[in-house]
């Protein structure tokens, strides 16, 4: 099952990430400096997953593949993996589109 795991960093920061049912990560946030923030962060991703036009394909200076998810007012709430190919960054989108929704909570 897929599930959001919410952590904080080096920094005291709190973060989370999307994993999908097999354990890979697919999406990873920004630092929050408050708990409610980062939950509030995965409610958007839950969101604005549903709707493609909030994804923004890239490709890094090395040629690689990623996407941002932006909330509805322009604001990147997760960061994918770099991949090899457009199409592996196309399978990590639907998998977010799959997988946030459903996804269970944890504190790790």
């Amino acid at each position: 099952m897929a599930k959001f795991e919410v952590y904080q960093d080096a920094k005291s920061e709190y973060r989370f990430r999307l994993k999908a049912g097999n354990g890979q990560k697919i999406l990873a946030s920004e630092g929050y400096k408050a708990k409610a923030s980062c939950m509030n962060g995965i409610e958007s991703v839950k969101t604005n997953s549903q709707d493609d036009s909030k994804f923004e394909r890239k490709e890094s200076k090395n040629g690689k593949h990623y996407f941002n998810l932006k909330a509805s007012n322009g604001q990147v709430i997760g960061t994918s993996e770099m991949y090899e190919a457009s199409s592996g960054m196309e399978n990590g989108i639907a998998s977010v589109k799959k997988n946030a929704p459903i996804a269970t909570i944890e504190e790790v």
